[in-house]
């Protein structure tokens, strides 16, 4: 968390960039990536129904109470697989014109990526295609409050 944090501050010297967490699994990294940010800096939160959640794909559920217009903007997830939600999230926040786009998340698997685009700029791991729960992750909206990461073993 240190080192993306100091990355962070690192990249936008002179700038207040604004955090945007897509809710809710990036909490607890949110709240630590901003706390080993040592500089000013924004937050605020989108919340999105994705891929496999309905039948109408990807929508918004909550939308930024901040306007991005001409701000350095960094969106924030716990993981990225296939990053079929997340370039959805970058073309929406894109047409609002921030100054610059980038994207942090703690946990990175590019080898299930479906698109090429993506502005990954920070990653905390590249992580095997495993489940986890805690620290935010859940496994129908349960575990989530737990304080470390643990291995779902899946029965086939």
């Amino acid at each position: 968390m240190r080192e993306i944090g100091a990355e962070l501050a690192g990249n936008y010297q002179g700038s207040e960039p604004l955090l945007v967490g897509s809710l809710k699994s990036c909490i607890p990294f949110l709240c630590d990536l901003s706390r080993a940010i040592r500089m000013h800096h924004h937050l605020d939160f989108i919340e999105l129904a994705g891929y496999g959640e309905d039948d109408d794909g990807i929508r918004f559920l909550k939308d930024l109470n901040t306007e991005i217009e001409g701000r350095d903007v960094v969106l924030v997830d716990a993981v990225i697989d296939t990053g079929l939600t997340m370039h959805y999230l970058v073309r929406s926040m894109k047409i609002r014109n921030p100054a610059s786009l980038h994207i942090a998340t703690l946990f990175d698997r590019p080898y299930r990526r479906l698109v090429d685009d993506l502005p990954v700029r920070y990653v905390g791991f590249t992580i095997p295609d495993e489940f986890f729960v805690g620290y935010g992750f859940e496994l129908e909206e349960r575990y989530r409050n737990l304080p470390d990461l643990r291995l779902v073993r899946r029965e086939v």
